[in-house]
């Protein structure tokens, strides 16, 4: 089992309310006392400067659910990276599988979204992932290599000593299906290697989490393979005790 630190962080896609994510933090923050890991919530753009008042005196992190690869300009409805900064955020989900298949992100609009994060001072959790079909092609291993590879062709492996991975099979968000942990396992060692080829030591430091479908059922079994170091949650993190129930299964 990895030794590394577990981070869990909380994908809350367009759910919420002021009313509701003021109950939740307070059910969060609440149990945050029974886990040692680190935790982190992406809420939808309007509620970033409530979380950021409401998390202002709590160890959990904020981070946002996408950004623009632009710098400011003309570009109506677009976020750049200075102002989710300047919001308080520390993190920023880039490549969500939902962001590529809903809106049409390409590899290589993704990678440019990574180098934006760094350049503002973010932390990028870079969302990687297959779809069925790709799955039982036997083109999984392929399609994360292309989706990783596109963003080391433009950051570089250094550029991993100050992001996060997330692996993330589409066919198992939102849909009650899991991979086995002996599925998850073997892509995140394949993330890990793909790393290693270039610079074993961010190979060795980077947390690679895993999303898709994480509950409290399931997540002790998960966090337990070698490679995988925390996870993307999604549906279970708008539930404080599930959220929690899942913090305390990876430490």
């Amino acid at each position: 089992m990895s030794t590394r630190r577990k981070l869990v962080a909380g994908n809350w896609k367009m759910n919420g309310s002021l009313v509701a994510n003021e109950a939740l933090v307070a059910g969060l923050v609440a149990g945050l006392g029974e886990v040692a890991c680190d935790v982190m919530v992406c809420p939808p753009f309007p509620y970033l400067a409530q979380l950021r008042s409401l998390l202002a005196a709590t160890p959990i992190g904020l981070g946002a659910q996408t950004l623009s690869e632009h710098p400011v300009g003309a570009f109506t409805g677009e976020v750049e990276a200075g102002m989710l900064r300047e919001l308080g955020c520390r993190y920023v989900l880039v490549g969500h599988s939902e962001r590529r298949s809903l809106f049409g992100e390409t590899d290589a609009a993704v990678a440019a979204k990574f180098v934006a994060a760094q350049g503002a001072g973010l932390v990028p959790v870079l969302c990687v992932g297959e779809t069925l079909a790709e799955r039982e092609a036997g083109l999984t291993e392929q399609v994360v290599s292309r989706q990783l590879q596109a963003v080391l062709d433009l950051a570089g492996f250094a550029a991993f000593t100050s992001a996060l991975v997330a692996y993330e099979p589409v066919w198992a968000i939102g849909t009650g299906r899991t991979a086995s942990p002996q599925q998850a396992q073997a892509v995140h060692a394949h993330i890990r290697g793909l790393l290693a080829a270039g610079n074993e030591a961010v190979a060795a430091g980077v947390s690679i989490l895993y999303g898709g479908s994480v509950k409290p059922q399931n997540a002790l079994e998960l966090f337990g393979q070698e490679d995988i170091d925390g996870g993307l949650i999604g549906g279970a993190s708008l539930v404080a005790d599930d959220f929690l129930a899942i913090c305390r299964a990876a430490n």
